[in-house]
């Protein structure tokens, strides 16, 4: 337990930070499939070691192609590494899971060859959100895995859960939060817009994102910590030192498992649901190996597996699962969620990092 917490914190904080190295599964199905094989890049530590053991193996199985898991360094710098083998013509990873900013990124080079949903009988069990997209209505991208950020308490200072998001701005939370350091990891402007705005469609236009911003600077009295280390804010959040914040929702669980007085709340707003999709490198020979791989990594009873193993949340819809309620609990929500807006993230990134060093975390 303790493992897979500390683990899924470092997956998470950094989007797969690790060394970038690739293992090939030496299962005796994978070399009875050599003549079919697919290389895909996922997160590296906990999250990879997951896959390895849970979830290839089994795809191997029942395709016959073999899996090379590769781990993905930051995602950032596996955007970097893609593009710049795809110009030369290679592919260090036929398949990646990458961020939703680092889709957009690369969709701006072309960098993603188009998915054929036609070629996907399980394509309809996405939910919207987790379909990429081209401009054009290419997709782009597939989603694999989510996870939600929730707002979190310590059990011992906060008897009774709290209802909204609202609760950050609250005076009598006065230093008491720990909330997330960047403005495109925290995604408190979307968490802005939702609780006091009406919507994160208020961020549609520059006077919206200013507002948002001002409307977010009334919660500077409130922060005891803005946190890039994930490890410290949860274990002031497990002491007390600091009762309450945004956290991962799944992360939080388990340290409640573990017996540590604290709790993730799904505020009626929503939680916070970020994802990664899979996403098929412009370099790559083996489209049709790829088109399969997603194929089987839709399927409800895979994704329930992840759930289960790896501790993501579904892409599908739930009615589609065998997840019991608790199973669901643990890593989901029915309430609707706040979705980040990441088409900011890459055409404002600059000016939203300047702002938010000069208004909320300076």
């Amino acid at each position: 337990m303790r493992k897979l917490l500390n683990s899924a914190v470092s997956r998470r904080a950094v989007l797969g930070a690790g060394l970038a190295t690739a293992g090939i599964l030496t299962m005796p199905s994978i070399l009875r499939a050599q003549d079919r094989s697919i290389k895909v890049g996922v997160y590296g530590g906990y999250f990879k070691d997951s896959f390895d053991k849970h979830v290839f193996p089994a795809f191997t199985e029942a395709t016959g192609i073999a899996v090379e898991s590769v781990a993905e360094p930051t995602g950032e710098a596996w955007l970097v590494q893609l593009e710049q083998a795809a110009r030369a013509g290679q592919a260090p990873a036929d398949l990646s899971m990458m961020s939703q900013v680092a889709m957009l990124k690369g969709q701006s080079t072309e960098l993603w060859t188009p998915i054929d949903t036609s070629k996907l009988e399980n394509a309809g069990n996405l939910l919207d959100q987790f379909v990429n997209k081209y401009p054009d209505g290419r997709v782009a991208g597939i989603g694999a895995v989510a996870w939600y950020i929730t707002l979190v308490t310590n059990t011992d200072a906060y008897p009774e859960a709290p209802e909204s998001w609202a609760a950050l701005w609250d005076p009598a939370n006065a230093d008491k939060l720990g909330l997330l350091a960047l403005v495109s990891n925290s995604f408190l402007l979307e968490v802005t817009a939702k609780t006091h705005m009406g919507g994160t469609n208020a961020l549609d236009t520059e006077e919206g994102q200013i507002a948002a911003f001002e409307k977010l600077a009334e919660v500077k009295p409130n922060v005891r910590l803005w946190y890039r280390d994930e490890a410290q804010f949860e274990q002031a959040l497990k002491s007390g030192e600091i009762p309450m914040g945004q956290y991962y929702h799944d992360v939080t669980g388990l340290a409640a498992a573990d017996g540590n007085p604290v709790r993730s709340t799904f505020p009626k707003e929503g939680g916070i649901l970020d994802s990664g999709c899979w996403a098929l490198s412009r370099a790559s020979e083996k489209g049709e190996e790829a088109h399969v791989f997603i194929d089987y990594m839709s399927q409800p009873d895979i994704q329930a597996l992840m759930s289960r193993k790896v501790g993501t949340a579904p892409t599908v819809a739930r009615d589609l699962l065998d997840l019991s309620d608790e199973e669901f609990a643990a890593v989901s929500s029915d309430i609707d969620p706040i979705i980040p807006r990441y088409d900011l993230y890459t055409s404002k990134s600059d000016w939203l990092n300047q702002k938010w060093t000069e208004m909320i975390a300076g």
